[in-house]
């Protein structure tokens, strides 16, 4: 993607840098900052995530810098080229601490990777190998760290104010239309459609939410993670728990409260991007980063698929009417349709020759759309008739910068096809002419999020700034418009003075 917000806006959110720049430092770590441990050191809680911040990405193993693999403890205990990098007992003695406090070119981390490890943890990496080098009772040498890690993360205590706005990555109406859900930072919010009022916050364990679908009994399908970190698909009773207050919101326990979150149905090492749903509620599918395409049953909670029909990131997803096919959009540059019957691709569709965002599949299911990285949205022949299978029919439409959601209304009456994008705008289609329909504007920034309510009569779009404007679909006007921040507020603009 051009400039420096790629689409990818995972990579950049793996850092702390972004996180600090989206949302500013948290108050609890504003309040209390860190001292270090007051008692002995945890390797698994101090030092282990030390290593995976600096370590892991060159000493993983696949890589194993050095022939070095850090990703276990007896794996780092063995160490590379120079044996053992830890004496216990003895840090001045030890290999890792000369590396880490290095002025050379041996340092660790590389200078081209990164700033060297901050005195404070090369501190308690020195203490933990003073205090004898040991690895917390109860977990196996052989115990893969980033599962270790995953185990014992905790999510933080939600702010009751940002400082900054929070991006937006998905929104969803609810079933009977009245409200918007919106992804946030470890949280969803829930916000009348109408007025723009904040009604409800649920707490969840991902960071962030990529995509949502409401199942048919109303149960509210969450698929996200922590960038770099884990990913999952939850479910969750967003309408369940006894709330609390949180900056005078009312809000609910999506991380522990079990009737609130009612099932995690996968977990990833890295983010879930996209969920979608099968026409007659009856199967789910998820994709995202490990490029894995899984469908399940849902009154059985089994997977019926488990495909890898990618060679990049699946960005979007998209049930055929019949709901036995499914097409994809991936960073591999195509768009693909999957015969989930016979177990086999139908289709490959790599006239965009970039990055494909999202995709959708008209209701006679004769057509398929998709948009991407070329700023086109592009309509393309989902079956075999007259033998033209795959074959691009027509451009649509262009955003003139990249494209980033679709989203569809099978109404066979009224088809409807909204995208979202970079230009900072929302657009309607109606997917079986190919013909534009609508350009709703207003949002300043990029949209990343598009979302049509259940009955067709509303358009929402949440951008990057934190915006979310909803528009009625009749005549395009401006039904609401708010910032999906909780407590944030924008800063006053000041004008600067008249010249004389």
């Amino acid at each position: 993607m051009n400039g420096s917000r790629c689409y990818c806006i995972l990579c950049a959110l793996v850092g702390l840098a972004l996180v600090i720049l989206l949302f500013g430092m948290p108050a609890v770590v504003q309040a209390q900052p860190s001292k270090g441990p007051q008692g002995p050191v945890s390797f698994i809680k101090d030092i282990a995530p030390i290593l995976k911040e600096n370590c892991f990405a060159c000493h993983d193993a696949k890589k194993k810098k050095g022939k070095l693999e850090m990703m276990t403890y007896e794996n780092l205990r063995k160490g590379g080229t120079k044996d053992d990098p830890i004496t216990p007992g003895k840090s001045k003695e030890s290999i890792l601490i000369d590396m880490v406090t290095s002025t050379g070119p041996g340092r660790m981390p590389p200078r081209d990777t990164g700033d060297p490890l901050p005195k404070e943890q090369v501190a308690l990496i020195a203490k933990w190998i003073d205090e004898g080098a040991k690895l917390d009772a109860g977990i196996d040498a052989k115990a893969d760290l980033l599962r270790e890690l995953r185990i014992r993360f905790q999510p933080p205590p939600l702010l009751p104010a940002y400082k900054y706005p929070v991006n937006v990555n998905a929104l969803v109406f609810t079933p009977d239309n009245k409200k918007v859900v919106v992804g946030g930072y470890h949280e969803l919010t829930v916000w009348d459609a109408g007025s723009g009022k904040l009604e409800k916050r649920v707490a969840t364990r991902a960071e962030r939410a990529y995509s949502m679908v409401f199942l048919p009994d109303g149960k509210l399908v969450v698929a996200g993670g922590r960038p770099g970190q884990e990913g999952d698909v939850r479910i969750y009773n967003i309408n369940a728990g006894k709330p609390g207050m949180v900056g005078g919101v009312p809000t609910i326990d999506g991380v522990n409260d079990k009737t609130v979150f009612l099932q995690e149905l996968v977990q990833t090492e890295d983010a879930v991007l996209a969920v979608a749903l099968s026409p007659d509620g009856k199967k789910l599918a998820s994709a995202g980063t490990d490029r894995l395409l899984r469908v399940w049953d849902l009154p059985t909670g089994k997977i019926e698929h488990t495909i890898e029909n990618h060679a990049d990131w699946v960005f979007g997803l998209a049930f055929a009417p019949d709901g036995k096919h499914l097409a994809t959009a991936s960073r591999d540059k195509t768009a693909k349709v999957w015969d989930l019957t016979a177990k086999e691709s139908m289709l490959t569709f790599p006239d965009h020759q970039n990055s494909v965002y999202s995709v959708a599949i008209t209701g006679d299911g004769k057509l398929g759309l998709s948009c991407g990285e070329d700023s086109q949205v592009r309509q393309w022949q989902a079956t075999d008739a007259n033998k033209q299978i795959g074959k691009q029919t027509k451009v649509v439409g262009s955003h003139g910068k990249a494209v980033f959601r679709m989203v569809q209304h099978n109404d066979p009456k009224n088809p409807i096809v909204a995208t979202s994008g970079a230009d900072g705008t929302v657009k309607l289609w109606n997917p079986v002419a190919g013909t534009a329909l609508k350009t709703l504007s207003g949002h300043s920034d990029w949209v990343y999020a598009v979302a049509i309510s259940p009955d067709g009569q509303l358009v929402a779009g949440g951008a990057w700034n934190g915006e979310v404007r909803v528009w009625k679909v009749a005549d395009g006007k401006e039904a609401t418009v708010f910032n999906a921040s909780p407590g944030y507020v924008a800063p006053a603009v000041v004008k600067a003075p008249e010249k004389k």
